[in-house]
């Protein structure tokens, strides 16, 4: 246990699983899919649900797809924001899923004909889970500089990101693969040590096998 699970995350009140939670959901959601949106139709779970407008978590959500820290002051004025924006926010309710974490969050975004869903639960002291992205089972915190690899399921696309990783001295910390059947599309998952360089995402995607990088740096 370190002081930051001891004393809890610096954020604004009152709730650090509803509100630091919760922003940092809506960010990591905003980071995942990796450009300008116009439309966030966002999903909330049982306790998210049923005390989530008490807490301000659907406040601290669109915060956090704003771009948002949980310690901004703004987040208390995050509708007014989010209206000036232009960016069209919806809010859809279901308090009674026990297939999901108590705070879950779905949080899917839009821009033209592009889409993407991201599903992730606050678990506490503003710490958060990643837990599908698009359909694809997912397991990481945000915590750790992180590399999404949207790319066909095929031999030797592992190998050659883990290469070009090495060549840069980058660090893997934790690699996950998901796919939805042999030889569709995988989705890989790689929190780094480093912060990956920025021409990453372009060398990356020269790859015919690797369809989309995505970049989430902390």
């Amino acid at each position: 246990m370190n002081l930051f699970d001891i004393i809890g995350p610096v954020m604004i009140g009152p709730s650090s699983s509803h509100t630091a939670g919760a922003a940092r959901l809506g960010k990591l959601a905003r980071n995942i899919f990796g450009e300008e949106f116009n439309k966030a139709d966002i999903t909330l779970y049982n306790s998210f649900s049923k005390t989530g407008k008490g807490h301000g978590t659907d406040k601290a959500i669109v915060a956090g797809i704003l771009g948002m820290e949980p310690d901004d002051e703004n987040i208390k004025n995050a509708f007014e924001l989010v209206k000036k924006s232009g960016i069209e926010v919806n809010f859809n309710y279901q308090d009674s899923n026990r297939e999901v974490h108590p705070n879950t969050a779905m949080i899917k975004l839009y821009e033209k004909e592009k889409s993407m869903s991201i599903t992730g639960c606050s678990l506490g002291g503003g710490r958060v889970m990643i837990q599908d992205i698009d359909g694809f089972k997912t397991e990481f915190t945000g915590e750790f500089n992180t590399i999404i690899s949207i790319q066909r399921d095929k031999p030797g696309i592992v190998a050659y990101v883990a290469s070009y990783l090495a060549q840069k001295n980058i660090n893997i910390a934790q690699m996950k693969l998901s796919r939805k059947s042999k030889g569709d599309t995988a989705l890989m998952i790689i929190e780094t040590d480093e912060i990956p360089p920025e021409s990453l995402k372009t060398d990356l995607e020269n790859n015919e096998g690797i369809y989309k990088i995505v970049l989430s740096i902390i």
